[in-house]
């Protein structure tokens, strides 16, 4: 029952960082026991999206499991990055859990809303990265003292490392010809 509580309070204190109400930060358990918690959401999301995508094709090896799950992790990883690479860049000592807490919840639901976003194919996924960029850069704004342009550049940032990521292991799984 604590990860449907986890996954409701999520929703409540985004609908109450979209808004700029206060309070939002009650809502998530930012400590590392919060952040497990989300990640485990995160990672059942995953496994979730690889059974999805396989059910024309059959379910992959452990190894391909493995694989696309570590795939699928690449917005959490682009999260990391971009938040140290943020706060090293600006030299603060702002801390990462009223973040990566509340950023690992969005990034469960861009990973859901993207899958489904590229079952209807072409350009459309976009949507979702645009959509992804607005959340983070709304978070930034409300979890850290970092003025406008700093959150957007966070916020972009973010979306194009994810996006270099996958393009970049793309390029390496797929031997020139």
């Amino acid at each position: 029952m604590k990860i449907w509580g986890a996954i409701s309070n999520a929703v409540t204190g985004w609908m109450m960082i979209l808004r700029g109400e206060p309070g939002w930060r009650e809502r998530f358990s930012i400590s590392t026991p919060g952040l497990i918690i989300a990640l485990i959401i995160y990672a059942c999301a995953a496994f979730l999206a690889v059974a999805i995508a396989s059910t024309s094709i059959g379910m992959p090896s452990l190894p391909g499991v493995l694989a696309a799950m570590f795939v699928l992790g690449l917005p959490v990883i682009a999260l990391v990055l971009t938040l140290l690479g943020t706060r090293m860049g600006l030299k603060s000592n702002e801390p990462i859990y009223p973040i990566l807490v509340p950023g690992t919840y969005v990034l469960t639901a861009f990973l859901l809303i993207e899958g489904a976003l590229a079952m209807i194919g072409g350009p459309v996924v976009m949507l979702a990265w645009v959509g992804l960029g607005y959340l983070l850069y709304r978070l930034a704004r409300a979890a850290t003292g970092w003025n406008l342009g700093i959150a957007a550049a966070f916020a972009v940032l973010t979306v194009v490392l994810l996006v270099a990521m996958r393009m970049a292991l793309y390029m390496l799984s797929n031997p020139g010809t």
